[in-house]
């Protein structure tokens, strides 16, 4: 799922939990690692993929900020913000505190959003973060 439903199924056990059933056991799901994505995910043996945002901030609560009118990041700005998460499991949320975005042992893919300005650049800096990380870890 994606948009309002991924939001709700982080934030609430039991829709993510009906969404998560629906899924046959050896399709991997993705979502957010440490959140309810992740837990449901283990307790019903669904196979889990921790997803990144390339161009997406998070709140102070780990929660992801939702703009309306997408601001332009750079290359530069999307390695920064991919690195961080896949090297500290980290990222700075939007009041400039460090936030814990724990992906555990998963295997990562990336989410970036073809209505944000620069989209190529962002996928293309972002995506070789991730190849490289997942070549690394899980060849």
């Amino acid at each position: 799922p994606h948009g309002v439903l991924y939001g709700m199924m982080y934030r609430d056990k039991e829709i993510c939990r009906a969404v998560y059933a629906g899924v046959p056991k050896e399709v991997p799901v993705f979502g957010l690692a440490g959140t309810y994505h992740e837990e449901v995910a283990k307790e019903l043996g669904l196979p889990f993929v921790a997803e990144l945002y390339g161009d997406v901030k998070y709140n102070p609560d780990k929660t992801l900020v939702i703009d309306r009118k997408k601001k332009a990041w750079t290359a530069e700005e999307t390695k920064k913000h991919i690195r961080s998460q896949v090297e500290t499991s980290s990222v700075t949320a939007v009041n400039g505190e460090n936030v814990e975005l724990p992906i555990g042992d998963h295997q990562v893919s990336l989410c970036c959003h073809s209505d944000s300005p620069g989209a190529v650049e962002i996928v293309t800096a972002a995506r070789a973060i991730v190849d490289e990380f997942n070549k690394k870890h899980f060849s």
